[in-house]
């Protein structure tokens, strides 16, 4: 049975094929790496970061600068071809919902067991080698994280296992999403709810930071510098 005129997107592409023509770059990538937009209702348009949402989809690069691009240079109507309405403030809008999307992977971790928080407790799950994952605040001080990561690393690379640090989220968000004060440092055990929460990180890094020059995206392991530096 052929495709429903409303499951295709603008490059002519079915949902969930293998790839997907980005709107500014008319690059083909994977939707792993891309942002699907569509019109809403009122005719406004929508990040639809799931890729769940009705309708034909505007595919852009999942970088912030993508996302300016398409804004700045009428991507999205020219693509759905119809008027439609964009939020001047859309990058920033897309990297508020990515970031709540990051503090939800957290809260669903710490929910299933598999997060514990405090420097103390931090370095007891590393030691015990269960840590798949340290989570730091953004505004963490850099002795304490650097402590925590050099022993993390240390035994990631003893085991030939990655090392992802994640460093995107402010410890108000932390806190907010694990339910408890001041959470400055957090780690998890491995896990369906811990991949999740590495991949929406990733997800968030590369949005912010973009690409390195050689074309690679920013990698979610070995980091320990602030994003926001």
């Amino acid at each position: 049975m052929g495709a429903r005129a409303e499951d295709l997107d603008c490059d002519g592409e079915v949902d969930g094929g293998p790839l997907r023509q980005c709107a500014v770059s008319r690059a083909h990538k994977p939707p792993e790496e891309l942002i699907r937009f569509v019109a809403g209702p009122d005719g406004a348009i929508v990040p639809d970061l799931a890729r769940r949402l009705p309708g034909r989809g505007v595919w852009v690069d999942a970088t912030r600068e993508a996302v300016a691009v398409a804004v700045r240079k009428g991507a999205f109507a020219r693509s759905l071809k119809r008027q439609i309405s964009v939020p001047p403030d859309l990058p920033a809008l897309v990297e508020r919902l990515m970031a709540r999307r990051l503090a939800d992977a957290l809260s669903i971790a710490n929910k299933a067991g598999l997060v514990v928080a405090g420097f103390a407790k931090v370095d007891e799950l590393i030691t015990r080698e269960r840590a798949a994952v340290l989570v730091h605040a953004a505004d963490a001080a850099a002795d304490g994280v650097a402590k925590l990561d050099r022993k993390f690393k240390a035994l990631a690379d003893v085991e030939g296992k990655p090392a992802p640090i994640i460093r995107e989220l402010t410890s108000a968000e932390m806190s907010l999403a694990m339910g408890r004060p001041n959470v400055i440092h957090a780690a998890a055990a491995g896990g369906g709810a811990t991949h999740r929460l590495i991949e929406e990180a990733r997800r968030l890094r590369r949005y912010r930071l973009g690409q390195e020059p050689g074309g690679g995206v920013q990698p979610l392991v070995n980091q320990t510098q602030d994003v926001h530096d």
